[in-house]
């Protein structure tokens, strides 16, 4: 769905490029998780992908055609969801999504149950300057869903979110994923990250310096421990070899004579991973 060979980028007045040979792919129906800090080229990629910048190197292709060769017509198969929530505030919620619904060349959805997905329904009828933050966002979610994109791109989609909300959000592009959409995914959430997405990307300076599914990562940096927790005149751990695991005596005399309080591999966080990887920590907020 989307491949990018070679990308680089320099804004105008500077002197060194923000991307610096970048390559990846994105095949149809996967969630892509591109992750870095502030200043990395994270946004700068997005908003190349996304035809808001322009002049690059390299070579981009999405759907099959070079980037540079679409038309308009590129927009009726992407949706975007932008971090910081847009609206018109005279406008009601209905009022805004009809206004962009009007900007594409294909049937909308039904704007009713958009709202409804996200617990919108009662609120679509007022003005959107009277909308909490959280409420603005789940607005600027639906809105990139809006004409039935093939691709999205969602930055940081869980932000400013309750618990109960970022969880529907989550379960919306898990669906969409299951209807076959694919999915570029920029947060710093790692949790999400390593919940949603198929493969991801730690981008740092303007290079990629690992990239993979997260399950693979957490691996490959981990170590191959199991930690077990029991009580033995108080809470007590220890930690076993997984190999040979089933032969180890000690660790089966452990399990046949104390009460077994937990039992973990110590497989690394995607944040440690992302750490070991890059050197840098995340920030809390990319602007």
């Amino acid at each position: 769905m989307i491949t990018v060979q070679n990308l680089h980028y320099c804004y105008p007045n500077q002197k060194s490029d923000t991307i610096k040979d970048i390559s990846f792919t994105i095949e149809k129906g996967e969630i892509y998780g591109f992750l870095g800090p502030s200043g990395a080229g994270k946004s700068t990629t997005q908003k190349i992908l996304i035809r808001l910048l322009s002049g690059f190197g390299g070579n981009v292709s999405v759907l099959g055609k070079d980037l540079k060769s679409w038309s308009t017509d590129f927009y009726n198969h992407i949706g975007v969801g932008f971090e910081l929530p847009n609206h018109y505030a005279k406008l009601t919620g209905l009022e805004n999504l009809q206004l962009f619904a009007s900007f594409y060349d294909k049937p909308s959805r039904n704007l009713m149950e958009l709202f409804a997905m996200v617990g919108l329904q009662a609120a679509a009828n007022q003005k959107t300057e009277a909308y909490s933050k959280g409420m603005k966002m789940r607005l600027n979610f639906i809105r990139a869903l809006i004409h039935n994109p093939d691709i999205l791109f969602f930055d940081e989609p869980t932000s400013g979110l309750d618990p109960v909300n970022a969880r529907i959000i989550k379960d919306i592009i898990l669906d969409l994923k299951r209807q076959g959409k694919t999915i570029f995914l920029t947060t710093h959430n790692m949790h999400d990250a390593d919940e949603l997405c198929d493969r991801v990307a730690f981008i740092t300076d303007g290079q990629i310096q690992a990239e993979g599914a997260p399950k693979n990562l957490k691996m490959k940096y981990g170590k191959p421990l199991l930690r077990v927790e029991y009580q033995n005149q108080g809470l007590i751990s220890s930690d076993f070899d997984l190999e040979h695991l089933g032969q180890n005596n000690e660790f089966l005399k452990l399990i046949r004579t104390h009460p077994i309080v937990s039992m973990h591999s110590k497989e690394a966080t995607l944040d440690e991973v992302f750490i070991k990887t890059t050197g840098v920590k995340l920030n809390a907020i990319d602007l």
